[in-house]
């Protein structure tokens, strides 16, 4: 027998060998049905694993993060077994779950085609109604090539010839006529997969490789539950709306051309937009015992070389020569941070110090990757970096997550945490490494917030907490992040001299908030869908007079909110009312005041809001107090 420890602390005990899928039907017909994978000892598994000793145990469903991807890497199995059928001499490449849904690289004879798209959807559905049971079985790696061989799938021979030097069995998945290479976990049936969508075909280098072949790629979802899949079709047609590139045009706020693609060019609106956030940015850090500076954009080469980041970025890096030396454009900040605090001598009264910095870096990002403000190649963060005692590392890492969470909430933004920890590639000691990790673990059970898990994510020099906001629409966006570094104070021979007089090294934060001004913009067209609240709007009021008798009082109205410190526009076009309003909604203006012949006579104006519409008429010092008031509340409740 062996005992099982359950999620909820209770302990079961077992005959040996029991499958993961037993135990879940053991311990009901509800969780046995929603049942994606398990998790045994920390590690997601199969559901057919057999348990063979105590363990902690997890069943995993489609809430879970770990189900959802074995959900998602079945119905990509599934959409291979379909193409299979369809096109019977076709290429198998991968077929990942992805962060939403998954997809499956496919080398075929032609290009797919809608109705191609739409006839594989169908085939699937009906493999699905098929309920075919995965069996998972396993090979030496020569036999594992020569079935592949036989199947004429060149892209798995090659994937089983990189790991048959290590001497393991090769694991497969077979589903009726269909056999793939994989790992796993994945679900019991085909018919466990309820409501499926192929949502895109892209072009796709293998190995992501441009000297490689090109494959088809396709991407779909599914879900356990017919309505799942409908919320999702709709929310991929809202983003569709929200789409920050046809905003960013729409409003005037910023726009990329063919003559510098991947670097944004930000238009009168967007540069309102964006210096709100700055000087909101600058005020807040103020606040918070932050000292501004600026570096260079362009550093010798050999500071690179000093900071780790030239053998871990040298591939993203735009480099240059001057006066016969190496330079680099700087892809991050954080060197040059170090140059700042090493130019006197420091004291441990003088720490903590906190410098920010909104610097302009770049990096040189693929083509492909590129996408309106999300991903460019030229961007700033808004860094900052704390030098500080290790005694003050905790007090420093929760003074920043308070000031993180304090941003965040202006937006109305909810977010998640994610501790990432020691990379393969990284720089430094297993006991620095520990210390660090360590750190930053007790930082977030004292912040008291529940976070995740990210294996082997953190940053070369140091592991990482990671704040995901989550938008409007549901979806998550990475921003914020603090990561705890021995190694630059090192590199750099950064001191400072301690109470006993003796020379110590300072422990380093770096950390960001917006993560970088322009996606952070992105995002926030997308999350309020380009009404923005009233103290990031680029136009705050649009005066419309209704005809030209108005139009003195009018421009009366405009110059006192401007006075009084609202931006304020005259819309002064020999045009009716109603277009006027309609234009005005469509730039998504916070507030429209309207004065005719009526609002002359009594010395007021006509206010709509651009969701509530008629708010009816008010004395234009009362509107400016109130819309004063809003701005400095940075209140926002969907107006």
């Amino acid at each position: 027998m062996v005992k099982v420890s359950l999620k909820d602390g209770a302990v079961r005990e077992y005959e040996a060998g029991t499958t993961v899928a037993d135990i879940a039907k053991s311990l009901g017909a509800g969780l046995y049905k929603a049942a994606c994978a398990g998790k045994l000892n920390g590690k997601a598994v199969d559901l057919r694993t057999p348990v063979t000793a105590d363990c902690n145990l997890e069943i995993l469903t489609f809430d879970d993060a770990e189900g959802k991807k074995a959900y998602w890497h079945t119905t990509s199995h599934i959409m291979a077994q379909a193409v299979k059928h369809l096109f019977p001499e076709a290429g198998f490449a991968i077929g990942p779950a992805i962060e939403n849904g998954f997809y499956y690289d496919f080398d075929l004879p032609r290009t797919l085609t809608p109705d191609d798209m739409a006839a594989v959807e169908a085939e699937m559905k009906k493999i699905i109604r098929e309920d075919i049971p995965l069996e998972r079985f396993e090979l030496d790696p020569e036999d594992a090539v020569a079935l592949m061989e036989k199947e004429h799938q060149k892209y798995k021979v090659e994937l089983i010839r990189e790991h048959a030097g290590k001497g393991e069995k090769i694991s497969f998945y077979r589903q009726g006529d269909y056999v793939d290479l994989c790992a796993g976990p994945h679900l019991l049936s085909t018919g466990r997969v309820k409501a499926v969508k192929l949502t895109n075909c892209t072009g796709a280098y293998w190995r992501a490789d441009k000297n490689n072949k090109m494959l088809q790629r396709v991407y779909g979802i599914s879900f356990p539950k017919a309505s799942q899949l409908d919320g999702y079709l709709h929310m991929i047609e809202e983003a569709k709306k929200r789409d920050h590139r046809k905003l960013g045009r729409e409003l005037d706020l910023f726009d990329i051309y063919e003559e510098g693609p991947g670097f944004p060019f930000f238009l009168p609106h967007g540069m309102i937009l964006r210096n709100q956030l700055e000087q909101f940015w600058r005020e807040e850090h103020a606040k918070h015992g932050y000292e501004e500076i600026r570096t260079p954009m362009i550093l010798s080469e050999e500071l690179w070389h000093r900071s780790g980041h030239w053998d871990h970025y040298k591939d993203n890096m735009y480099t240059t020569k001057i006066d016969g030396a190496d330079y680099a454009i700087k892809p991050m900040n954080c060197p040059g941070g170090m140059l700042v605090y090493k130019r006197k001598i420091h004291s441990y009264r003088d720490l903590p110090e906190r410098l920010a910095e909104l610097g302009l870096v770049h990096r040189h990002e693929l083509s492909g990757a590129l996408h309106g403000l999300m991903r460019v190649r030229c961007f700033t963060q808004d860094d900052a970096h704390i030098f500080m005692t290790p005694d003050q590392v905790e007090s420093e890492i929760l003074g920043v997550m308070d000031l993180i969470d304090s941003f965040y909430k202006v937006f109305g933004f909810d977010y998640s945490l994610e501790l990432s920890t020691r990379p393969e590639n990284s720089m430094g000691t297993d006991e620095q490494w520990e210390t660090a990790t360590d750190a930053l673990i007790h930082a977030l059970k004292t912040n008291g917030k529940p976070y995740e898990i990210n294996e082997g994510d953190g940053a070369f020099y140091g592991p990482k907490i990671d704040f995901h906001l989550r938008d409007s629409l549901g979806r998550t966006w990475q921003c914020g992040t603090i990561q705890l570094d021995f190694q630059m104070p090192e590199r750099f021979d950064l001191t400072y001299t301690g109470e006993d007089g003796e020379k110590h090294r300072p422990v380093m934060l770096h950390r960001v908030i917006f993560g970088s001004i322009e996606r952070f913009i992105a995002i926030l067209t997308e999350h309020y869908a380009g009404a923005f609240p009233i103290w990031l709007a680029p136009v705050q009021v649009r005066v419309l007079p209704i005809q030209s008798a108005a139009l003195a009082y009018a421009k009366e109205i405009s110059g006192g909110l401007q006075a009084g410190g609202l931006r304020a526009e005259l819309d002064a076009r020999n045009e009716k009312i109603g277009y006027k309003i309609r234009e005005a909604q469509l730039q998504k203006i916070p507030y429209m005041l309207v004065v005719g012949e009526k609002e002359v006579q009594s010395g007021t104006v006509s206010v709509r809001g651009r969701k509530s519409g008629d708010l009816g008429a008010m004395a234009p010092k009362a509107f400016l107090a109130k819309a004063r008031a809003e701005v400095e509340s940075k209140k926002y409740d969907g107006e």
